[in-house]
């Protein structure tokens, strides 16, 4: 499959050094929203919505990440940009390390959040089975009670209700088929090959990809560092932005030669 056109949104100066950010499954781009200010004051910020996510299309599947890669270096392409700070979390961080594997001359420095080189199969397929039934609003407030705590969901309810309706907004053959990428992603082979200077990030409490996936992560990437936020589940970065920014800065302001 060749790439589509994914909606996308710039911020920041036009001619700063550029940070990329890849949503999580079943998010859009707005779960970067407390990211976004802070980095665009002295970067220019991509944040994009995966296929079948969000304003973007959802072309028929089956879907490869290599197909998401490829939307991602689409967006890159029309923008002028050669080279980028890649940030991703869960399925973005997955299509963020296929990207730095693949073609290491696009990614500057590597961000993971919260995501996996490898993960056990089926609940993903069944996950897209139960979507193509029913759609993605019955999942909804299981997925997200996933993404928060309980007790951060519990003081945030209108952030819930916000982020059920983004899930039940994401096209239903859409999100099953970026279910089946994740069943069949398999970047343990990748790990090694990525050259970009890596912060991994992990939430403490995260059972949707618990730390140990972040930790191989580290393991597979030389000099990669690790860093865990507690309390925070799948959507770190939301549960904890000042921590989680600041972490993203201090990555990316360290390529001092990229600007």
């Amino acid at each position: 499959m060749s790439a589509v056109e994914v909606d996308y949104t710039v911020d920041g100066p036009e001619d700063a050094p550029v940070v990329v950010l890849s949503n999580s499954l079943g998010a859009s781009r707005a779960m970067w929203d407390p990211q976004v200010p802070a980095l665009a004051e002295r970067y220019r910020v991509i944040t994009y919505d995966t296929r079948g996510h969000g304003t973007s299309p959802a072309p028929a599947g089956p879907y490869s990440l290599d197909d998401l890669v490829d939307d991602l270096v689409a967006v890159l392409d029309r923008l002028g940009v050669r080279r980028a700070h890649v940030v991703g979390l869960s399925l973005g961080g997955m299509t963020a390390l296929r990207l730095a594997a693949r073609e290491p001359e696009r990614v500057h420095r590597l961000a993971v959040l919260c995501s996996s080189a490898k993960v056990d199969p089926q609940p993903f397929l069944d996950r897209a089975r139960a979507v193509r039934e029913s759609g993605t609003a019955p999942l909804a407030p299981t997925v997200v009670s996933r993404w928060l705590t309980p007790p951060y969901a519990a003081e945030h309810p209108d952030l819930v209700a916000r982020l059920e309706a983004m899930v039940a907004g994401a096209d239903d053959e859409g999100y099953a088929a970026c279910c089946e990428v994740v069943a069949r992603m398999d970047l343990r082979a990748d790990l090694a090959r990525i050259a970009a200077p890596t912060l991994v990030v992990s939430g403490a409490e995260d059972l949707a990809l618990p730390p140990a996936h972040q930790e191989f992560i580290v393991e597979g990437i030389s000099g990669a560092e690790l860093i865990s936020v507690s309390p925070g589940a799948h959507l770190a970065n939301l549960e904890q932005p000042l921590p989680v920014t600041s972490a993203l800065l201090a990555h990316v302001d360290g390529a001092g030669e990229a600007r």
